[in-house]
């Protein structure tokens, strides 16, 4: 066996006779060589892919991490929109609950205004609703319809809170001069002794003009204002004896005289049906009475048209 070698320098062949033992030597070397030169070449191929892969995730992973953050800051400004959104819809919930507690409050002022029943105007109950269930698809309300819906009953409830307060004021005038206008009877169980207009005087026994009406009754009893006012007097009156004189406003005057005792001063605010006296004989009077004037603007008029008397 020759192992050739071969110059590529001087062109010439050299001839080396090898044994069998030297043949397997050289044979066993450039197996080494193969196997080692295809080891180092396989551990830089994976070194090099190591470091490609790391790269690799490297950018991957930079590249997720700004998709992340990019996400959050999306999330994080829906999350303020919303926010500021239901604080937005919080506080107009909050002015229209405000709005229907003062509808309730006009509500009811305007059911003890208008003697109305509570069954027939109850503020504290919901109305009745209702009806039956649709087969077709159902959508639920958008954001944007939710705030007009909400808008359009903001408004409504506002518009009924101002028809509202303006029945109240013209309830409450109306009740006003309800109030003020002379009606019903100054004392209760009496009869009429004595009607408004020309008759013979009870003590004289001369023709005379009666400016009022005279209710008998039994001594003791009460003597109320037939309307709401201001007493302009109280006191001792020439013939009159204990009087009362109360001004009702709009040019109305009552007075209420042979009293036994008065109960008001000048200057008391009266209701109307308040005790103001107690039935007497007091003054030019020829049994316990009341003498009951209306006078409307400076003038006497029969009171048997504004007062109920038997």
């Amino acid at each position: 066996m020759e192992l050739i070698l071969v110059s590529n320098s001087r062109n010439r062949t050299f001839r080396l006779p090898v044994g069998l033992l030297g043949g397997l030597f050289v044979g066993l070397l450039f197996l080494t060589l193969v196997v080692g030169t295809f080891h180092i070449g396989s551990e830089i191929a994976t070194s090099q892919a190591e470091v490609s892969y790391s790269e690799l995730g490297a950018q991957r992973e930079n590249y997720w991490k700004h998709e992340i953050e990019k996400q959050q800051v999306n999330i994080d400004t829906a999350k303020n929109n919303a926010v500021k959104n239901l604080d937005a819809l919080s506080a107009r919930l909050s002015t229209l609950q405000a709005h229907l507690l003062r509808l309730d409050a006009l509500g009811s002022r305007l059911i003890d205004i208008a003697n109305m029943s509570e069954t027939e105007f109850n503020m504290l109950e919901l109305p009745g609703l209702g009806g039956p269930l649709m087969v077709s698809e159902q959508n639920s309300l958008g954001v944007i319809d939710f705030v007009e819906e909400l808008q359009a009953v903001s408004q409504k409830i506002e518009d009924r809170s101002e028809k509202f307060a303006a029945m109240e004021s013209m309830l409450l005038d109306s009740n006003v001069q309800a109030q003020i206008l002379p009606e019903g009877s100054p004392v209760t169980g009496g009869w009429t002794s004595s009607l408004f207009g020309w008759r013979t005087d009870p003590i004289s026994g001369k023709k005379d003009f009666h400016e009022g009406i005279d209710l008998a009754g039994r001594a003791g009893s009460n003597v109320s204002s037939v309307a709401a006012g201001i007493v302009t007097w109280s006191g001792r009156h020439s013939g009159y004896g204990n009087m009362i004189e109360i001004s009702h406003g709009n040019g109305y005057v009552t007075r209420y005289a042979h009293n036994k005792k008065n109960l008001v001063v000048v200057g008391d605010k009266v209701e109307k049906g308040q005790n103001i006296a107690v039935m007497g004989s007091s003054g030019r009077s020829t049994g316990p009475h009341v003498h009951f004037e209306v006078v409307h603007n400076g003038r006497h008029v029969n009171p048997r048209k504004f007062v109920s008397i038997n």
